[in-house]
């Protein structure tokens, strides 16, 4: 299996990472998040990743691409259902396009790991992907070891963000306290240290 694993963060990788490792699976680490926003978060996060993909001695493709315009041409009409409309199609998309067009076979994604993520939505769009672009589509539920990875991520020192990564979820964290459920598996436990 050659496998593709879209990363949105440095932080929500570990679990996966240490998931598939474990499994006998090499990932080759994608970024593409032109999503992240304002400028200094996205560097930040970037930076970060490269550090982590160093680390883990990971292969990674960086594709540094700031959208910031292009975001907001996308979304402004649709706010409330960015995540959907924009932000999960753009990245998932481009990561089947390079997989497809680089000799990948398998294609996954971080974004499977966080409970605070559409977690059926990307699962279902990347399903729709795989048949488009005729690259397998690897499904795991990472959301199991959510606090694990994110105490293993604290004890890396990795930069762990506050938000999404949009201005809009920055707002969101702020100002609206949204009351979305969270997306939790069946039998998921909420342990805390």
């Amino acid at each position: 299996m050659k496998l593709l694993l879209h990363a949105c963060c440095a932080p929500c990788s570990v679990y996966c990472v240490d998931t598939l490792r474990k499994e006998g699976i090499e990932p080759t680490m994608f970024w593409y998040n032109p999503n992240i926003h304002p400028y200094k978060e996205y560097e930040a996060r970037r930076d970060c990743f490269k550090e982590y993909t160093r680390m883990m001695n990971l292969e990674s493709i960086i594709e540094d691409e700031y959208g910031l315009d292009y975001f907001c041409k996308n979304v402004s009409n649709s706010l409330d259902t960015r995540c959907v409309d924009y932000c999960y199609p753009v990245r998932l998309r481009k990561t089947f396009e390079y997989a497809k067009e680089n000799g990948y076979d398998t294609v996954s994604t971080t974004l499977l790991y966080s409970i605070y993520q559409k977690h059926e939505f990307i699962k279902h769009y990347c399903e729709k992907l795989a048949k488009e672009f005729g690259v397998e589509f690897l499904y795991r539920d990472f959301r199991y070891g959510f606090w694990e990875g994110h105490d293993k991520a604290k004890e890396l020192e990795l930069y762990m963000q506050k938000y999404c990564g949009c201005v809009f979820s920055e707002e969101d964290r702020y100002v609206k306290k949204k009351k979305d459920t969270l997306s939790l598996p069946e039998g998921f436990e909420w342990k805390r240290k």
